[in-house]
């Protein structure tokens, strides 16, 4: 079933007009009148709909039911992202969000190699929303994560939201993610990725005393772009399975 992104009010027993976007996708995938589609708006659930009409002016559809389908986690994860390059970071946020990530919360840390001008940071912002609106769409998530703005590590250690777990990747921990996840029942949880060449000593120091755990993945270093997908593949197959356990 194609899934279509519908920045527009949705309701059932509704004939619309669907935005732009959404009628280029339409025409790209080359659908035809009778085919349907589930459209979702960002704001949870999604809409079963017929296209009636499919012409170089636009697409119609037919809305046809409403159905309360989520594919969010029953706890929420917060990825702190040091910003690598701009591919890297595209694909940290398309694999985020696809593993059900809920937050990103993209950092400039004392070894990040990009320091973008608030111009940039601008037009970065721009693409990674469209990035997690595309991820949503492929994934089936009804619900786009929370995207922050780009801020310094130390502002958001020092600023963060208190009440869950913040655990922070280091080669210099001994506690493993893995370890940490099977004594701790599913909870929210805020996961901090170094960039490349990691987090600094002071770093590390500076999240300790704000109430960061410092862990490791293993006994290799990854890389920046591949930690945080590592990770909440780890804790979503560790607190899946003990979960499953669960009477």
């Amino acid at each position: 079933m194609t899934r279509l992104y519908c920045n527009a009010p949705l309701s059932e027993n509704t004939r619309l007009e669907l935005p732009a976007s959404a009628a280029r996708h339409t025409m790209v995938l080359r659908l035809r009148p009778g085919d349907d589609v589930t459209l979702f708006n960002g704001e949870g659930g999604e809409f079963s709909a017929k296209i009636v009409a499919n012409t170089r002016h636009g697409t119609t559809v037919d809305i046809l039911s409403f159905q309360s389908r989520e594919k969010e986690l029953p706890y929420r994860i917060t990825l702190v992202q040091s910003m690598p390059e701009a591919s890297k970071m595209d694909l940290v946020i398309e694999k985020a969000i696809e593993l059900g990530v809920a937050r990103i919360c993209p950092v400039e840390s004392e070894r990040s190699v990009v320091r973008l001008t608030e111009e940039r940071a601008e037009k970065r912002a721009i693409r990674w929303k469209s990035i997690i609106i595309s991820s949503s769409e492929q994934s089936g998530r009804n619900r786009f994560a929370e995207l922050a703005d780009i801020t310094s590590f130390s502002n958001w250690i020092q600023n963060h939201e208190p009440g869950q777990p913040v655990l922070m990747l280091s080669p210099h921990a001994r506690e493993s993610l893995a370890d940490w996840a099977f004594e701790n029942t599913p909870q929210d949880v805020t996961l901090v990725i170094g960039p490349e060449g990691g987090f600094s000593r002071e770093e590390e120091g500076l999240a300790i005393r704000h109430g960061a755990r410092l862990l490791r993945m293993g006994p290799r270093i990854l890389r920046t772009e591949t930690a945080g997908i590592t990770a909440v593949s780890a804790l979503n197959a560790i607190w899946d399975r003990t979960s499953a356990r669960q009477p």
